[in-house]
C-alpha cells in the first residue's frame, strides 16, 4: 500500500519507465513556457531568482530559451486549434451556447485543473 509504504510502490520497471518519460519531456522542453511565466513574475516583483545551480552560460542560454520558445509555439498552436474548434462549433458543448461563453467556460476549467495540479490532488 502506498500510504504506508511510501517509496516501496516506485520499485518496479513501469515507475522506472514513468520517470524516464518524464525526463525526456523535461529535456525536450515541452513545458518550459511555465519557465517564462516564473521569469516574469520574478522581473516584476523585482526579485532576483534564487538557486543553487550555476550560471547558465551562453550555449546553455541559448539552448534553454530555444526551448521556452519551441514550447510557447506548440502552446500559441494549442490555443489556436482550441479557439478554432470552439469559435466553429466543432465541439461537445451544448446547443444553444455561444463561442464566447464556450471560451470563458474553457478558461475557468483550466483554471481550475491548473489550481488542482499546483496543490498536488
Amino acid at each position: 500500500n502506498a500510504s504506508l509504504c511510501m517509496l516501496a510502490y516506485t520499485d518496479n520497471y513501469f515507475a522506472l519507465f514513468t520517470l524516464w518519460v518524464a525526463m525526456a519531456i523535461e529535456f525536450s522542453g515541452l513545458l518550459h513556457a511555465s519557465y517564462l511565466i516564473q521569469l516574469a513574475v520574478a522581473a516584476l516583483a523585482g526579485k532576483k531568482i534564487q538557486s543553487n545551480e550555476e550560471p547558465r552560460s551562453g550555449i546553455e542560454s541559448i539552448f534553454f530559451f530555444g526551448r521556452c520558445l519551441a514550447s510557447l509555439a506548440v502552446l500559441c498552436f494549442c490555443l489556436a486549434v482550441t479557439f478554432e474548434a470552439l469559435f466553429s462549433g466543432n465541439t461537445t458543448m451544448w446547443e444553444g451556447v455561444p463561442a464566447w461563453l464556450a471560451v470563458i467556460v474553457f478558461f475557468v476549467l483550466m483554471s481550475i485543473v491548473g489550481m488542482l495540479e499546483g496543490m498536488q490532488v
